[in-house]
């Protein structure tokens, strides 16, 4: 299965194709990045760690499933660090630079796109 974001008329979805005549020892691909489609709402804090370094922000509107660091851990570029469910599909965010993962959402949090969700200093 391969998932692709589809735009239609100015709205974006995210669909799930299955491959014919591909074996199931296929890799899957996992990095979606979507359009923006409302105004961003912050989440709340979990950490009271300080704001710089680079910003993890959701692709999409979504519930935080499970975080799969803990926070303060070190994590390496790509490394998966949490779970986001959207349109009943699980989603994992990656950090997008080597660092120390400092977590702004907790788990079962709603989101929105363009939220904050951790933050790789």
């Amino acid at each position: 299965m391969r998932n692709f974001i589809v735009t239609v008329n100015g709205k974006s979805y995210e669909v799930g194709v299955e491959e014919v005549g591909v074996s199931s020892a296929a890799p899957a691909v996992k990095e979606v990045k979507a359009a923006p489609v409302s105004a961003p709402t912050p989440a709340a804090p979990v950490s009271s760690a300080p704001a710089n370094g680079e910003k993890v922000l959701s692709p999409f509107p979504g519930l935080i499933k499970n975080l799969l660091v803990a926070d303060g851990a070190s994590v390496k570029k790509d490394q998966p660090i949490l779970v986001l469910e959207a349109m009943k599909m699980d989603n994992d965010i990656t950090a997008p630079c080597d660092g120390v993962v400092s977590f702004r959402v907790a788990k079962g949090a709603n989101v929105e796109s363009d939220s904050v969700l951790a933050v790789i200093g």
